[in-house]
C-alpha cells in the first residue's frame, strides 16, 4: 500500500496529512510520538487531491465555518481499534463523550481502558475527534495533541465549558 503526505500549517501547529488510494490515512502532529501511529515509508504529494480537500476542510474548522467533514476515512488499526474510532466520527461538533460511553457505544461496555488505547492510536485527528472525549469525571484527559491544545479545539467547537475548566 502506498502512502503520500503533505504538510500543512494550522493555528495548532504543523500537521502531517496522509493518503492511501483509498482515503485520508492521518492527520499527524508536529511533535507526534513516531510509535503512536506507524505508517510504512511515505512519498511527499502536495498534489494529491484527498490531501488538498482535507487541507481544505481543515482550513474552514479552524476558521469556524465548518462543523463537519466530508472526506473519505482510510482508518489502518485492528477491528476494535476501527469500532472505536468509527464511534469518534458520530459525536457531534461541540460535544463530548466520556471514555465509557464510547465502551458502551462500541459494545464493550467493560473495555473502557481499551477504547482508552484506541482513542489514543487514533490516527485521524481532528476529523476523527478524539478531542471531544473526556474523562468520567468530565475532565480532559490524554491527547497526542496535548491538553492545551484539546482544550483550545473544544473551545473552537463553541465549548464555552472549556474557557475556564482545569485542564485536568
Amino acid at each position: 500500500m502506498a502512502f503520500w503526505f503533505k504538510m500543512i500549517q494550522t493555528p495548532v501547529g504543523e500537521l502531517k496529512l496522509v493518503a492511501t488510494e483509498r482515503g485520508l490515512a492521518a492527520v499527524l502532529w508536529e511533535n507526534d510520538d513516531p510509535k503512536r501511529v506507524r505508517f510504512l515509508p511515505q512519498q511527499e504529494d502536495a498534489d494529491n487531491a484527498t490531501l488538498l480537500e482535507t487541507e481544505k476542510q481543515l482550513r474552514e474548522y479552524f476558521a469556524g465555518q465548518r462543523q463537519r467533514f466530508d472526506l473519505t476515512l482510510d482508518f489502518i488499526g485492528t477491528d476494535f481499534q476501527r469500532r472505536v474510532w468509527a464511534a469518534l466520527v458520530t459525536i457531534p461538533f461541540g460535544e463530548t463523550r466520556s471514555y465509557g460511553e464510547i465502551a458502551r457505544q462500541v459494545g464493550s461496555p467493560a473495555a473502557v481502558r481499551a477504547v482508552g488505547a484506541a482513542n489514543g492510536r487514533n490516527p485521524i485527528s481532528i476529523i476523527a475527534p478524539c478531542h471531544r472525549v473526556i474523562g468520567a469525571n468530565g475532565k480532559l484527559t490524554g491527547f497526542a495533541g496535548g491538553l492545551e491544545t484539546k482544550a483550545f479545539l473544544l473551545r473552537l467547537e463553541g465549548g464555552q465549558l472549556w474557557a475556564e475548566a482545569p485542564l485536568f
